[in-house]
């Protein structure tokens, strides 16, 4: 088993731990309710950690982490259905779960 990612948001390490099952890779988090021990343990030990069963998943869920977490070519987007505003790194709008809308070139 390996730590490929953490956060203090949890959102943000449940986001991840989704797009790396979507690949089918087994995952499980770490520290999840953990927060609420700040103050008796140090910050970064509460922090919720992604976790991979397999050792053998760790090149290609590494290279979902970091795809997911390089925002060089992204950019926000606002859905076409209820015009929230979403981060580059979701294909589906938080709100209405409509799809991202391919822009044409």
């Amino acid at each position: 088993m390996k730590m490929v990612y953490s956060n203090e948001s949890s959102f943000l390490v449940n986001n991840t731990k989704n797009l790396i099952e979507a690949e089918g890779i087994n995952t499980f988090i770490k520290n999840e309710f953990s927060q609420g021990a700040m103050g008796e343990v140090s910050v970064f030990d509460s922090w919720p950690e992604l976790w991979i069963f397999d050792d053998e998943d760790l090149p290609r869920a590494l290279e979902i982490v970091s795809l997911s977490q390089n925002s060089v070519n992204k950019s926000d987007w606002v859905c076409q259905q209820c015009s929230e505003e979403n981060p580059a790194a979701f294909d589906l709008c938080w709100n209405c779960q409509s799809e991202k809308t391919k822009k044409v070139s």
